[in-house]
């Protein structure tokens, strides 16, 4: 026992003496943002391995980290401090685990890990901080900090301005807006150059406003959102912030169709005219995702071989052109005025039970593509990520029959970074905008449309409306936390954006229902919120989506940054360069400038 408690002060003193001197990366350059440094020191008389996995990464195989040499020997090893690891050191020549421990290490930090005897058959792991880690949320704080006291001017400007409004600048966009109206134009991701159109003098405020905050949040992390992890996609199954923006989009395209249609059709616009104007404003959502937004400066010169068939305007595209074929076919003129019957509480969904009835059809072919069809070499029904995920079993299965079909139909024309490439050290190719994800495109855009027949039904009364979304938010969160038994990889079917599972659908669908219904009520109901600034790009979107994806490379909306140490000069860049295309769209909106199909 004496000499036990000996052997803790001693290896104490020493690691107090060489804590000091340690922590140094062995080419000198500094850690960069989301990184810390281990520092293994193995005391034993046997050369030890260290190896790791992130516990976001699910039932991945241990990764090599560094070889430590015996008899007080050091060696050190860069981290990603993004997710919580699992460490374990090891003897190879006794295939015997020394120590095993799970830690989320913070940026900047320097840490050593000691490896020692206890006696003749145990050993053991003593961490030490050598240098203090950064706070790396710090920034996030301090820009909240800021945006919300930007925020409270927005709500405090606008009642100055009401009893002294003397500025047309501030009067402009603080206190006035477009007036309200359920006939808000057709999606504007379906917008393009097609001529300059004056403003419609009304529109409904709440959906140009969840459209605009979608096409922000969307330029924001498209602009590395500071560099945190949410603000990124998830590695494969889970939510982030980044994950929300796209089915936002689409459902609010859902919402416009119906709006749109539904007063051309009243108007008298024949369905000729409706499948021209569809038509015409899908080819020009194709061609421009493919031509333009399919290839960036960093993918160097230009190879037919490899660029990329699927995109995001592309889905958008078909999105919007099987909507509307729904709506021109199967939707409804004119609201039938009938004597109270069982069914009126539901007359919403019932006259339009051929729409639903091709959704469910749609729905069925998903369900039965991804869990029924034969993939070579991988098991049937699978979701995973592949690579080194699931115990290393199904390497070559990246996206189960997703990523099948997109590999038989596009071969190397497809996303040549997916989510999962770096954590799971997948091979294969795979496309988050690929074909079967479309499907559910279709779906939760058809769930959109559902929010517009509620608008439409319902117009004028708005407890009704309210309760009805409500109610839809209900329904589809709970068949959400049913499909993936509210956990990121242990469900039926797991909430996962790169698949744009059924979970995933629900998931989205509940939560545009509710944001909708919020602002609806904030916005057109109370009038507390004119929507501004997001009420901008909301009717300019098309013009602000392709526009900040072809800057995005160029000054001022980038720049070169020289402190990668820390996530402060990059959240500023994503922040400036978001503010920048809100600022531009407010400028349009002030010239009455807007992009259309």
């Amino acid at each position: 026992m004496e000499s036990r408690t000996l052997l803790h002060a001693s290896l104490t003193l020493l690691i107090l003496f060489t804590s000091g001197i340690g922590g140094q990366i062995e080419n000198g350059s500094p850690l960069k943002m989301d990184q810390a440094l281990l520092i293994f020191h193995n005391q034993l008389t046997e050369e030890v391995h260290a190896s790791y996995t992130s516990d976001y990464c699910y039932k991945c195989l241990y990764q090599h980290l560094v070889t430590v040499k015996p008899n007080n020997n050091n060696a050190s090893a860069i981290i990603s401090t993004t997710f919580t690891l699992t460490v374990q050191v090891e003897s190879q020549t006794r295939n015997a685990t020394f120590c095993r421990w799970s830690q989320t290490y913070e940026e900047g930090g320097h840490y050593s890990i000691w490896i020692y005897t206890l006696d003749a058959n145990n050993r053991s792991c003593t961490h030490i901080v050598d240098k203090r880690p950064n706070n790396a949320y710090l920034p996030i704080l301090v820009a909240a900090l800021l945006l919300a006291v930007i925020a409270l001017l927005f709500v405090v400007i606008p009642y100055i301005c009401r009893r002294r409004c003397t500025s047309k600048f501030i009067k402009t966009i603080c206190c006035q807006g477009p007036q309200h109206s359920e006939d808000n134009e057709e999606s504007h991701a379906s917008e393009t150059a097609h001529g300059t159109v004056k403003a419609k003098p009304t529109r409904l405020l709440s959906l140009d406003t969840f459209r605009g905050f979608a096409l922000t949040v969307m330029v924001f992390v498209n602009y590395g959102g500071g560099g945190y992890w949410f603000f990124q996609h998830a590695p494969w199954n889970g939510l982030t912030v980044a994950d929300l923006v796209m089915p936002w989009f689409v459902f609010v395209i859902g919402t416009s169709v119906v709006l749109a249609f539904s007063s051309m059709q009243r108007r008298g616009v024949s369905r000729l005219q409706l499948l021209r104007k569809i038509t015409w404003r899908t080819v020009v959502l194709l061609l421009l995702g493919f031509c333009f937004l399919n290839y960036s400066p960093r993918d160097g010169p230009l190879s037919w071989s490899w660029l990329r068939i699927p995109g995001v305007l592309q889905r958008l595209g078909f999105t919007y052109f099987v909507l509307s074929l729904l709506q021109t076919f199967w939707g409804q003129k004119e609201i039938p005025l009938t004597a109270y019957n069982w069914w009126n509480p539901v007359q919403d969904i019932l006259l339009y039970w051929p729409q639903w009835l091709i959704i469910i059809l749609l729905e069925t072919l998903w369900l039965c593509l991804t869990f029924l069809m034969p993939v070579p070499n991988c098991p049937t029904g699978y979701l995973g990520a592949g690579g080194i995920g699931d115990n290393g079993l199904y390497p070559n299965c990246t996206g189960g029959a997703a990523g099948y079909i997109d590999r038989w139909m596009f071969g190397d024309n497809m996303y040549r970074y997916p989510t999962c490439k770096e954590m799971y050290r997948t091979t294969q190719p795979f496309d988050p905008e690929g074909v079967l994800g479309t499907i559910n495109s279709i779906v939760i855009g058809f769930l959109g449309m559902q929010a517009g027949k509620i608008l439409i039904f319902y117009k004028k009364m708005n407890i009704h409306i309210l309760c009805r979304f409500l109610v839809w938010t209900v329904i589809l969160g709970i068949s959400a936390a049913i499909l993936s038994k509210c956990t990121r990889d242990g469900g039926f079917i797991p909430v996962n954006k790169n698949l744009w599972s059924l979970s995933y659908v629900m998931c989205m669908g509940c939560l545009s229902f509710l944001l909708l219904g919020g602002m609806f009520f904030v916005v057109d109901i109370k009038g507390w919120w004119g929507g501004q600034p997001f009420i901008y790009p909301g009717m300019n979107s098309i013009f602000v989506y392709v526009g900040h994806s072809l800057l995005g490379f160029y000054f001022p909306f980038s720049w070169e940054m020289r402190f990668q140490q820390s996530h402060w000069e990059w959240l500023f860049q994503s922040l400036w360069g978001t503010a920048l295309w809100l600022l531009i769209a407010y400028l349009l909106y002030r010239k009455k400038f807007f992009l259309k199909i």
